[in-house]
C-alpha cells in the first residue's frame, strides 16, 4: 500500500474502501469483512449511509488492531451547526463502536457548516479525531472556509474520474495544501466507463483491467480513491495497481476524455441545495 501524508502529518492509505449505498446491515458487515480480508484498512462511511454500525461490527470482528485502520465518517447537513455537530460526532462514534475517528468530514457544503467546522476544530484539538476535512466543497467555498478559520481542512472529497477530472479544483487544493479524494472514481459506472475504447486500449497494453487503469491514473495524479465492490476478487484486483505505471501518452489520452463538468450533480445550482437540505438521517 502507498500512503499520502496529510497537511497535519497524518498518513492515509491512497486506496480505501467506500460503502455508499450498502444499506443492508448484514450485507454491509459481510462486505466490509471481506474487504478487510482482501487487505483494505481504510474505510469511508457517513451518518447518511445508515451503515456505520455494520462497518464498526466488521472492524471489531476482524481481529485487526484498531491502529491499523483509517476510518472516515461524515457529518450530514441536518447536523451542520456547532451544537449539533458535537452530538453527531459522538453518535457516529457510538454507532461505529470506536474511541476516536481518523478523519471526520463535513459531508455537504450546506447549512451552518461554519458552526460545524468550529466544533470539529475543537474535536481535533482535543484529540478526538486525528484529522478533519470537507466533502463536495467547490473552490470558492473551500477557499473561504480556509481563509476565515484556524484549521485548514486536510482533505476535500469530491467527484472526480476520467470524465470529470477537476483540473482547476486540484490546483486550488494544492495551493492550500488540501488533499483531494475521489468519490465515484469509476464515475459510478456511467458513460460506459468499463468499455470505453480509450481505456480498454490502455488496459490491454498493460495487461490490466479498465478498473485497474482508472485507479492507477488517479494514484499517479496523487488522488486518494475509495472504490466500492461487493465481489471479493474485484476487491483484490482494485488493490493490485502498484506494479505498473501509465505512460505520459496514456495520461494524455485519458486527459482527452474530460468533459469539464459533472453529469451527476452541479453544486453551483439551487436544486442540489434544496434536495440535500430536505434529506433527514438518523432522526
Amino acid at each position: 500500500m502507498e500512503y499520502v501524508t496529510l497537511n497535519n502529518g497524518v498518513k492515509m492509505p491512497i486506496i480505501g474502501f467506500g460503502v455508499y449505498q450498502i444499506t443492508d446491515m448484514a450485507e454491509c458487515e459481510r462486505i466490509v469483512g471481506e474487504a478487510i480480508n482482501a487487505g483494505y484498512r481504510s474505510f469511508d462511511t457517513s451518518s447518511a449511509y445508515f451503515n456505520e454500525e455494520a462497518v464498526g461490527r466488521a472492524i471489531a470482528k476482524s481481529g485487526v488492531p484498531r491502529e491499523e485502520f483509517f476510518i472516515t465518517t461524515k457529518l450530514w447537513v441536518q447536523d451542520a451547526s456547532y451544537q449539533a455537530a458535537k452530538g453527531a460526532y459522538q453518535a457516529s462514534l457510538d454507532r461505529l463502536g470506536l474511541d476516536y475517528l481518523d478523519l471526520y468530514l463535513i459531508h455537504q457544503p450546506f447549512g451552518d457548516y461554519y458552526g460545524a467546522w468550529h466544533a470539529m476544530e475543537e474535536l481535533y484539538e482535543d484529540g478526538n479525531v486525528r484529522a478533519i476535512g470537507v466533502s463536495n466543497f467547490d473552490d470558492a467555498r473551500l477557499a473561504d472556509l480556509i481563509i476565515n478559520n484556524k484549521v485548514v481542512p486536510v482533505l476535500n472529497q469530491v467527484e472526480t474520474h476520467p470524465f470529470f477530472q477537476q483540473k482547476i479544483a486540484i490546483e486550488t487544493m494544492k495551493k492550500y495544501g488540501v488533499q483531494i479524494e475521489s468519490w465515484g472514481p469509476f464515475a459510478q459506472g456511467g458513460k460506459n466507463i468499463f468499455v470505453n475504447p480509450t481505456l480498454v486500449e490502455i488496459a490491454e497494453a498493460h495487461g490490466k483491467s479498465v478498473g485497474q487503469v482508472v485507479l492507477r491514473w488517479h494514484i499517479q495524479r496523487g488522488v486518494v480513491v475509495i472504490p466500492k465492490s461487493t465481489n471479493p476478487n474485484r476487491m483484490k484486483q482494485n488493490l493490485d495497481v502498484f506494479d505498473f505505471e501509465l505512460t505520459n501518452e496514456d495520461i494524455e489520452k485519458i486527459s482527452a476524455l474530460d468533459l469539464g463538468h459533472s453529469e451527476l450533480i452541479d453544486y453551483l445550482q439551487a436544486s442540489p441545495a434544496e434536495m440535500l437540505n430536505s434529506l433527514k438521517v438518523h432522526d
